[in-house]
């Protein structure tokens, strides 16, 4: 199995058989614990930051919002106008997205985020679901993206820093019983030197980062050589 399918099918396993319940609750407006409120607002700030990245009026834009969780971003696209895909590996978050967002033009797909079965988009997001592939890993998805993307393709990282490398290695980002797949910091340099080394001309810019307590994102802008 190569790391990408290996570390997809952790991912899998942890959204869709150990955390469902977890990420339903922290993706609504229920109460949460004080650092998963702080999970929560900085999630808040980041997709905002994300949704900036892109026009205000997407009418006539098809956008893929790869790995949608909850289904969040995907009806904030659609209510600017997008034809939106959105895609999650889990089944089970699929669900929990189509019953809170019944009315909403977004067509779901369970299954993987770069099938390339689901066609060109004008832009793709990402929100924290790259965060747990290696910068390789990263730069191959982008390549597999760059033939099917006619403008931005918005991701966010896990950045490498001092905070967030502690938080890491001492694993207290959410209880034991609740603790994700392991994520990799990352840094945009890196990134950029995986697609080089892949012959990849595409264009990639570290946008901004976004600190709230325990969340520690940072978003990046990818333009493939013919965007």
């Amino acid at each position: 199995m190569s790391d990408y399918a290996a570390t997809r099918a952790r991912v899998e396993d942890y959204f869709d058989r150990t955390a469902t319940t977890v990420w339903e609750r922290l993706t609504s407006d229920a109460p949460v614990s004080g650092i998963r409120a702080t999970v929560r607002a900085g999630r808040d700030r980041m997709r905002a930051l994300m949704l900036a990245q892109l026009p205000a009026d997407l009418r006539g834009a098809r956008v893929l919002d790869a790995g949608c969780g909850t289904g969040t971003m995907a009806v904030e696209l659609a209510a600017r106008g997008a034809e939106v895909v959105a895609v999650d590996i889990s089944p089970a978050l699929i669900d929990i997205a189509r019953k809170r967002a019944p009315e909403a033009r977004v067509r779901w797909h369970a299954g993987d985020m770069m099938d390339p079965g689901l066609g060109r988009f004008d832009h793709i997001v990402a929100m924290d679901s790259m965060i747990y592939y290696s910068a390789v890993d990263i730069a191959a998805i982008l390549g597999r993206a760059a033939p099917r993307l006619g403008g931005k393709f918005v991701f966010t990282m896990a950045p490498r820093t001092p905070a967030l490398m502690a938080m890491w290695r001492v694993g207290k980002l959410f209880p034991r019983k609740d603790r994700s797949p392991v994520m990799i910091p990352q840094t945009a340099a890196a990134i950029a030197a995986a697609l080089r080394a892949s012959s990849n001309r595409g264009r990639l810019a570290e946008v901004e980062r976004v600190k709230s307590g325990f969340y520690i994102s940072s978003a990046l802008v990818y333009q493939g050589p013919t965007a």
